[in-house]
């Protein structure tokens, strides 16, 4: 997210800390950042590998407090920026974890220097194929669709538990101030009905791509889908995406009915 951290509450409180979600999973809620005026909340999560190291995606603020939690759990030994958007915090992380390797999709070093950040990143990510530290243990993929935003989703096998970034927003506006709650019910991406953000969808020129993508998502049959902006889903996680993605998936899905209808006159004439 760009732009700085404000000092404003998120509704998330206690922030910069580890919160157990399931055996091997955390999340670190942090301060608010505004985007285009509106306070954010951000969200880091973090998973212990078979192997005892720690992987972070989306890295957040980092405190004092925070690095000694982490410390504590394991050695920091992957960092992973998921899309464009989420690498402000990565040069604190590297810096106080020099050992840990830092990954991120295709593109996103380069959107950085255009917008005059220096990131050094050690790995590029597979589109489709986890990487080998985690494999087993974490699947992966990059969206597709899009040629501005490529964006790295990840399924943690053991819990479950679907890792997004931006492709589902879902802000709790009774925890925002009045003045932003319009924009995001304009946006479409209050909590009442989370999805994909507005600018997202236009950023998807390949809508069957986006949707096979997609598809593979709910597939996974996740029970948790976390999101690193507002509320997450704790159960029901599959559901939770056929709901979210429900328009972008409609005329696929209504396109394979028409054929698969065809398929069976045809096999009954």
């Amino acid at each position: 997210m760009p732009a700085a951290a404000t000092d404003i509450a998120t509704g998330y409180e206690p922030l910069d800390t580890l919160k157990p979600v399931a055996d091997g999973l955390w999340l670190i809620d942090g301060p608010a950042q505004t985007c285009r005026g509106v306070p954010v909340p951000t969200r880091a999560t973090v998973i212990r590998l078979a192997s005892g190291d720690l992987w972070v995606q989306s890295p957040i603020r980092l405190s004092e407090g925070l690095r000694g939690q982490l410390e504590a759990l394991g050695p920091v030994a992957h960092l992973v920026a998921p899309n464009r958007w989420h690498h402000g915090h990565m040069t604190d992380w590297q810096a106080a974890f020099p050992r840990a390797q830092s990954w991120a999709p295709p593109g996103v070093a380069e959107h950085a220097a255009r917008n005059g950040h220096a990131l050094v990143l050690d790995h590029v990510l597979q589109a489709d194929g986890a990487e080998a530290p985690w494999a087993g243990q974490i699947d992966q993929m990059v969206v597709g669709g899009s040629r501005l935003h490529q964006e790295a989703v990840f399924f943690h096998r053991a819990s479950r538990a679907l890792i997004l970034a931006d492709l589902i927003q879902a802000f709790e506006t009774a925890k925002l101030p009045a003045w932003a709650r319009p924009l995001i019910w304009i946006a479409g991406v209050d909590d009442s009905d989370g999805s994909m953000p507005p600018r997202l969808r236009w950023a998807y020129h390949d809508k069957a791509a986006l949707a096979e993508s997609l598809e593979r998502m709910i597939a996974w049959a996740p029970e948790r889908v976390i999101l690193a902006h507002g509320r997450w889903y704790e159960r029901r996680g599959t559901a939770e995406l056929e709901r979210a993605f429900r328009r972008l998936l409609r005329h696929r899905r209504w396109d394979r009915a028409l054929s698969d209808m065809k398929k069976g006159d045809g096999g009954t004439r």
